[in-house]
């Protein structure tokens, strides 16, 4: 039988992109969390999924708002992504986080490489999290490369990574 460490070492040796999920709080502030667990599910309608744990304060205001912005973070971003990814009530003020506001509300976080405003239109209890399921209303892309992250460290694309 494995255990949850053995899955979490496992799921450890992934290569992904790093996202911080952004919702916002009742009194308007910006509330985030650095997540893995994203996916584009369809092409059409555009739906992405969001994991989260019924732990993270992101949890409630997701459901409550039935939003949430996703932003795949850049190479360069990995102090925005620590910060997020520390629990709010260690955590510092999102100084120096700065925030693009989309028509609906939703806090794109500048700097990420993109970035979609998403409205939830299902979710589905698995476990210790929900899968949200989020339709895409609007969406950006920039330059830049994503930061990326595996065996718990940041890492980036060599200059020669051709794939060749």
């Amino acid at each position: 039988m494995p255990d949850q460490q053995t899955f979490r070492e496992a799921w450890g040796k992934y290569a992904s992109s790093v996202s911080v999920i952004t919702c916002i709080e009742p009194d308007g502030g910006v509330h985030g969390m650095a997540a893995s667990d994203i996916s584009s599910v369809s092409l059409d309608p555009m739906l992405v999924l969001v994991c989260v744990g019924h732990n993270r304060n992101s949890f409630p205001l997701i459901q409550k708002t039935g939003r949430f912005a996703l932003n795949i973070m850049g190479e360069g971003q990995s102090d925005v992504v620590m910060h997020y990814a520390t629990p709010p009530e260690k955590r510092g003020s999102d100084e120096g986080i700065s925030f693009t506001f989309t028509e609906s509300g939703a806090a794109f976080i500048d700097g990420s490489v993109a970035q979609m405003d998403c409205r939830v239109v299902d979710e589905h209890v698995a476990g210790d999290h929900t899968i949200f399921i989020g339709e895409v209303d609007d969406i950006r892309v920039h330059e830049g490369m994503p930061l990326l992250y595996c065996e718990g460290s940041f890492g980036k694309f060599n200059e020669d990574s051709s794939g060749e």
